[in-house]
């Protein structure tokens, strides 16, 4: 399927504001009561800016969609909010794949089980993962080459930020530095907006995050993109190397973002609202967002397949926490 990508900061500016309004082609009623799309980050980052753009396709299944915001806890505390709702298909949750394919290997008391507790709906779009160096890097440092033997020389400034402790990017991170001889440091923020904030104000040297969120800072000339997590080259940077051309093959990932909703939510309205979310995603607005930045689309999901995919992504992601020898936490 084509690559359809958008600009993280063009769509935010045009969906600013949390009740969002319609530009979309009617779709079928689904609720006689808003309808809550719950994202566990703050305004700003990749989940935000999906919901929003998500939302505004989908005016016509409810009386009014809306986004709320509830960061923390690396988006803990979103989805345990939304398992704790009414399972009536009136709130929903947009996550990245960290949340609830790895989430449960490094957590021993997390708040949901995502396989008991939430019920998948559907996909809405896949993010490769780019690697960004601000300004506390010089500007020689050009490649990955150049970044780790920089890291090497500069032992006590090789970093790296992400989303979140143990989510995707965080072990990206880690597969990156094995796989490219590199031991930097892992600082974990509440969100991909923070992160990025520090990495443009030179806190930390490098960042690992879903291209959306670097790619207006590589444009413009802010941050430097050393190569992307994805098998091939972006659309977007096409001179940018991936990770394997750099020399790291083995840390190649993407992450999807899901919505869910809770479980013992009726089958019919699961399925109306798996129906709708990809008749917003075939919208013109939604593919010409996508188009724009650093997002792929995803095949049409039904909940069942959403459901195997998930599963299958617990599986893989478990097996690369374990050979990360990351401790579980609290």
């Amino acid at each position: 399927m084509k690559n359809r990508r958008y600009c993280l900061s063009a769509v935010a500016a045009m969906l600013a504001g949390t009740v969002v309004s319609s530009f979309a082609q009617p779709i079928a009623p689904v609720l006689n009561k808003p309808l809550k799309i719950v994202v566990g980050f703050p305004p700003g980052g990749s989940a935000d800016t999906l919901a929003r753009v998500l939302a505004q396709q989908l005016t016509g299944v409810a009386p009014s969609v809306i986004v709320d915001n509830k960061p923390g806890a690396g988006g803990r505390i979103a989805l345990e909010a939304v398992k704790n709702s009414e399972a009536d298909g009136s709130t929903l949750v947009l996550t990245p794949a960290s949340m609830v394919a790895v989430y449960p290997h490094i957590y021993r008391k997390l708040p949901y089980d995502p396989v008991v507790d939430l019920v998948p709906v559907g996909r809405v779009a896949a993010a490769p993962f780019i690697l960004a160096v601000g300004p506390q890097v010089p500007p020689e440092v050009k490649t990955l080459a150049d970044f780790v033997k920089w890291g090497k020389a500069n032992p006590t400034q090789a970093s790296y930020g992400s989303s979140g402790a143990g989510s995707i990017p965080h072990f990206t991170g880690v597969a990156l530095g094995k796989a490219a001889g590199l031991d930097w440091a892992h600082v974990a923020y509440k969100g991909a907006a923070p992160a990025m904030n520090d990495l443009l104000g030179g806190q930390i040297a490098a960042n690992v995050s879903v291209m959306s969120n670097a790619l207006p800072h590589v444009q413009a000339g802010k941050l430097r993109a050393l190569a992307v997590s994805s098998t091939k080259r972006n659309i977007a940077l096409p001179s940018v190397p991936t990770f394997a051309e750099a020399g790291a093959k083995d840390a190649a990932a993407v992450e999807w973002f899901g919505v869910f909703a809770p479980a013992r939510t009726p089958v019919d309205v699961i399925n109306r609202l798996s129906q709708a979310i990809s008749a917003a995603e075939r919208s013109k607005v939604f593919q010409d967002a996508l188009t724009k930045g650093g997002f792929d689309a995803v095949e049409t999901d039904t909940p069942a397949t959403f459901a195997s995919v998930l599963k299958a992504d617990i599986q893989r992601w478990g097996q690369i926490v374990k050979a990360s020898g990351f401790t579980p936490e609290d």
